[in-house]
């Protein structure tokens, strides 16, 4: 008898287990991520300390042509200060720009006149180098978590890839070049794979369309090594390349300034 009530205890003991592992498990499924922890995770993922790279940006026209521009390029304080300066073209080599305060303050420096021009405060939105990457797309900071509330609208296989599926609002008072951002964002890395930008005014009129390619492990982070912008309203496109890439390298603050601007 007594052996039978240890056994019956042993059974009790066991289904109890089960259920609390069954019932743990089926809680942790039921804590899906937020959009806003999605996208605190995206801003962890992209915003490195400090980066630098050599970069090539091939811009195609909607009639074909092309031009190609090869720079090297420095951001620290996770993109609150970058640094372009030009190699390529031999006509650009030696023009440089400068971001300050994530893209809030930009100058530009150019060879020929040995002159530093600082663009307007709304530049943000205007064209890099009459590419498709505005200077608000290439500044990097925390404008994710801080100029725009996001909703997860579910999740959606993108360019091969399992992806949350993030609609981005902006905020109310919030000066951007762009009303809403739908996001695509791979599961596993938390990189955004595809991001359509829609119009300031007009909130479904879609401008362009960025994808990203060739992604890989670098300083054990994932990287998306060429980049494409397609402009849907003007039918161009541009690419960026990473020719060279590192993370977390010693950048000093004086590379960060005007005067470093004519240097070469």
């Amino acid at each position: 008898m007594e052996s039978k009530n240890r056994f019956i205890k042993i059974i009790v003991i066991l289904t109890i287990s089960f259920l609390l592992i069954f019932s743990a498990s089926v809680t942790s499924l039921g804590q899906e991520l937020t959009g806003e922890e999605i996208i605190n995770k995206v801003n962890e993922s992209m915003n490195q300390d400090t980066v630098q790279a050599k970069v090539k940006m091939t811009i195609t026209t909607s009639s074909d042509n092309e031009r190609v521009f090869i720079y090297d390029s420095f951001s620290k304080n996770k993109g609150e200060k970058i640094l372009m300066r030009y190699i390529e073209p031999k006509r650009a080599n030696g023009q440089a720009i400068l971001m300050l305060n994530y893209a809030d303050d930009i100058w530009m420096y150019f060879p020929r006149t040995k002159r530093i021009r600082k663009l307007a405060t709304n530049s943000k939105s205007q064209k890099m180098e009459g590419s498709d990457f505005s200077y608000e797309d290439t500044g990097a900071s925390d404008a994710f978590i801080e100029d725009f509330s996001s909703k997860k609208l579910g999740t959606e296989k993108k360019e091969g890839y399992d992806c949350y599926k993030i609609e981005m609002l902006k905020k109310e008072g919030i000066e951007s070049g762009y009303s809403r951002l739908i996001m695509w964002i791979i599961k596993d890395s938390f990189i955004p794979i595809t991001i359509d930008y829609y119009d300031v005014e007009n909130p479904e009129l879609l401008l362009k369309t960025l994808i990203q390619y060739d992604i890989k492990e670098i300083n054990g982070i994932p990287t998306a090594t060429k980049m494409v912008m397609y402009n849907k309203q003007e039918n161009s496109q541009t690419s960026i390349e990473m020719l060279e890439i590192k993370y977390n390298v010693e950048l000093d603050d004086s590379l960060f300034t005007e005067r470093n601007l004519q240097r070469r």
